[in-house]
């Protein structure tokens, strides 16, 4: 019998998977340019001419407060790169050093220790700047969305004469996309304002790759125009971490065309459902844990067939990343109750046990991990020690002839079938 091998990302490492060959209806990976080009030749020209707005050092002015918000470790995004040649725009209008600083916008994710920071912006800028994580109670009120999102941002955001949002952009399961005015809201809210606006996610138009109609993207722009984001930077990382796309420029017209640019790499048809999807969730910091892993999995669940197998491979050594959710998956019976529990009750961490749980009602989950056995087992996965051995055991129980579909970077592609 004639095999094949593919490789998958996990943690740190890459993982090989053989399996027949017959049996592979795809390898699915982002487009990729032959030569994206340097780095900073990107970041340089992005810069100089942004999308909608003047340069950023024709903004800024002496003397004004600057805040640069950036991702903390739950994101790829490459902040020690991008944030020194916005730190040059700023030295080039005449801003001090004393005047900025650099938010690590945490969402409710736990606080970045002082090394992890310093690992994030690079140890000449944490050495030259000071750079704070978000606090979600150290907050100040600016009104309420039209959907009713009470708007509560980091009070160093909100006092800040100019604001500036780094991140990195990719497909997002009830967003449409990451990137743009999300760093402000949700990423530097308050707890109340992060558990309305996702309260939304349940709507059936808050989806991947969907930016129009979607209810939680338009509610956090509206929210975070209530603050105002000055000038953003945005990147598409490929599976090695390298900048491939740069757009820089308005909140809302750079934004837009970074959307486009990651469907053209990551949106893509396929004939028809796979038996068994194997997929990752692209390796660290992605699958840091399954609070964040668990967005490979949403994408892949477009991609499997109704009964079929999902095996997700994402190391998670940090368990759940969220006690809620881990809670949520452990204290019910079924899916169907998980899914009836967020439409009564709204809880932040709730929600992604409530995304996993509308997954395991179309196919089990196969898991890859380091989560212990027990614990996965009792939030309804079927605990696996590898790759390979998942995928064996999915063979078995569908049959020889199973079709077999791998995302290696399932955070970064939607599979769409055709018609």
């Amino acid at each position: 019998m004639k095999t094949t091998t593919v490789q998958i990302p996990y943690g740190h490492r890459m993982v090989d998977v053989r399996l027949p060959a017959e049996n592979l209806q795809a390898v699915m990976l982002p487009k990729q340019q032959a030569d994206p080009g340097d780095e900073q030749t990107l970041l340089a020209e992005a810069l100089a001419q942004p999308i909608g707005t003047p340069r950023l050092r024709e903004l800024a002015r002496p003397g004004q407060k600057v805040t640069l918000i950036t991702s903390d470790l739950t994101r790829p995004c490459p902040s020690d790169r991008l944030l020194p040649p916005v730190l040059e725009e700023l030295a080039e209008a005449g801003v001090a050093d004393d005047d900025i600083t650099i938010v690590m916008a945490l969402g409710l994710h736990r606080p970045m220790t002082e090394d992890e920071m310093e690992a994030a912006v690079g140890s000449e800028v944490y050495a030259r700047f000071r750079v704070v994580n978000h606090d979600p109670e150290d907050t100040l009120y600016l009104g309420h969305t039209p959907a009713g999102t009470p708007v509560e941002i980091y009070r160093s955001v909100v006092e800040a004469d100019l604001r500036v949002c780094l991140g990195n952009l990719e497909l997002h399961y009830f967003a449409g996309y990451s990137g743009g005015a999300k760093a402000i809201l949700p990423g530097c809210a308050s707890r109340a304002t992060l558990n309305a606006n996702h309260a939304m996610m349940v709507q059936l138009e808050a989806a991947a790759g969907r930016l129009a109609g979607n209810p939680v993207r338009e509610d956090l722009e509206v929210g975070a125009a209530l603050v105002g984001a000055d000038f953003i930077l945005n990147v598409i990382v490929d599976g090695e971490h390298r900048i491939v796309e740069v757009v820089a420029g308005d909140v809302t017209a750079a934004h837009r065309r970074g959307c486009e640019l990651v469907a053209q790499r990551g949106i893509a048809e396929i004939e028809r459902p796979a038996d068994v999807v194997l997929v990752s969730a692209g390796g660290h910091p992605k699958d840091v844990n399954l609070y964040q892993a668990q967005k490979a999995l949403d994408n892949a669940a477009y991609a499997v067939r109704e009964g079929g197998i999902l095996i997700l491979v994402a190391e998670c050594p940090e368990g759940f990343g969220n006690a809620t959710c881990q809670a949520w998956l452990e204290e019910t019976s079924s899916p169907d109750e998980v899914l009836q529990r967020i439409q009564q009750e709204f809880v932040l961490g709730g929600h992604k046990a409530a995304a996993i749980a509308s997954v395991l009602k179309r196919a089990a989950i196969y898991l890859v991990s380091a989560l212990p056995e027990e614990v996965a087992r009792q939030c309804g996965f079927i605990p696996f020690d590898s790759a390979g051995a998942a995928l064996q055991s999915a063979l078995v129980e569908l049959g020889p002839g199973a079709s077999v579909l791998v995302l290696p970077q399932g955070g970064s592609v939607l599979p769409v079938v055709a018609g």
